[in-house]
């Protein structure tokens, strides 16, 4: 069958997880948004280069998709270092990460995902390891139990945390350098889509790549998933030239509206404004409400409706501000600027 319009693409014929990791910029300079991060970290291993040791252990801290899992790819790429990858909940008891740790070779990097996630004897077993480059292997139980010093290579130990706060503050302080990372541009979005696209082989409107950055809730990963998704919806209507039209009809299909928000967002807000009067109405309640567990609509629709104003926390519970009631077509009612004179906290 004869198709003249076949896209040509280094990443073409993989799956969306495979495409995803071979859109992963591979160095420092690939790596869009995030200047003074970049900047930070360039200088950090270039130092480390010049003096010919590993670089110091760095925690990359922020929202997920922002770019820490590819960070620690690329640090391993500069510093031309072997990559361990591991994550906290995949460690489940200390003797794990002893293994781990005992089989790195000299200037390793070691990364640990959602590194807040450890249990604490894996925690307390990284201060040493981390600080002397050693651990202490036990050998037997009770009263007849002898700890054999373990000397480790040195190595960097690169975590990732979507909740810094949840890190004791002896694991926080022993590492070199934190970064935090913040959420994109609209402007900086689009270059990552743009980017995308040409390694997808794909020919895209600038006004397409407008739309999608801007419904991309600041977030590098949901704008090459949101491109693939209007690629797959181009390709299945004929066309290998993603229009504004098509981004519009995609987008509306797959239920992301101008704002960004999702099925699960407009389903918290619509049930807080409209079950509730705009609440106050607590977690647990709002989560069965909409039938979800309350972790999801906790970690997955709040924080992207609390940081774009649609909805706040109060002592009290959540509430539906303004902005939130105009979005989805609605008045607020006279007196709901009283629930909003308690000062907000994070409750």
């Amino acid at each position: 069958m004869e198709n003249e319009d076949r896209l040509i693409s280094p990443v073409l014929g993989l799956d969306d997880s495979a495409a995803e990791g071979a859109l992963r910029p591979k160095d420092l300079q690939e790596f869009i948004g995030q200047e003074r991060v970049r900047q930070q970290i360039d200088v950090l291993l270039t130092a480390a280069k010049h003096r010919g040791t590993s670089a110091d252990h760095i925690l990359l801290s922020g929202p997920p998709g922002l770019g820490k899992t590819t960070l620690a790819l690329i640090l391993a790429a500069e510093m031309q270092a072997p990559i361990r990858i591991s994550s906290g909940p995949a460690i489940t008891h200390a003797g794990d990460l002893a293994s781990i740790l005992s089989s790195l070779v000299e200037g390793e990097i070691l990364f640990i995902d959602e590194i807040h996630r450890l249990p604490r004897p894996a925690e307390e077993l990284l201060y040493l390891a981390m600080e002397d480059f050693r651990v202490d292997v036990v050998v037997g139980k009770g009263p007849g139990a002898t700890a054999i010093p373990l000397d480790l290579p040195r190595f960097t130990l690169v975590g990732a945390t979507t909740r810094a706060g949840l890190l004791p503050s002896p694991l926080r302080d022993r590492f070199g350098f934190t970064a935090q990372l913040d959420f994109y541009a609209e402007s900086e979005l689009a270059q990552v889509i743009s980017r995308s696209a040409s390694l997808l082989g794909l020919a895209i409107e600038a006004k397409a790549i407008a739309q999608i950055a801007s419904r991309s809730r600041g977030t590098p990963r949901i704008a090459n998933r949101l491109l693939r998704r209007v690629r797959d919806y181009a390709q299945v209507k004929g066309s290998n030239n993603l229009s504004l039209e098509h981004a519009n009809d995609a987008l509306e299909m797959y239920e992301v509206d101008a704002a960004g928000l999702d099925r699960l967002d407009r389903s918290v807000l619509t049930a807080l404004i409209e079950r509730f009067g705009g609440g106050p109405v607590g977690l647990s309640t709002l989560a069965i409400a909409v039938g979800e567990e309350t972790e999801t609509v906790e970690s997955v629709a709040e924080p992207f409706l609390v940081r774009n104003g649609f909805m706040a926390r109060t002592p009290r519970g959540r509430v539906a501000t303004a902005l939130g009631w105009s979005h989805l077509g609605k008045v607020a009612p006279a007196g709901a600027a009283s629930l909003f004179d308690t000062p907000l906290n994070d409750a």
